[in-house]
């Protein structure tokens, strides 16, 4: 019985570090497409920012 509780074990704390793995592969994909996006989309949200800016101003 205490081999099988042993193994057990073993077996679990690989699935631990499998997961520690993907969770670490997600935040990087996630990472990548944030950066993709705000490069892709910076110069438009800029050019928002200081229309909303300016219309202010004139207030």
């Amino acid at each position: 019985m205490m081999k099988l509780f042993v193994k057990f074990q073993t077996l679990a704390s690989q699935d631990r570090g499998a997961t520690a793995v993907e969770y670490a592969l997600l935040v990087g994909l996630i990472a990548v497409a944030i950066i993709g996006t705000v490069t892709a989309l910076g110069g438009q949200i800029n050019s928002l920012f200081t229309t909303v800016k300016n219309a202010l101003a004139n207030i």
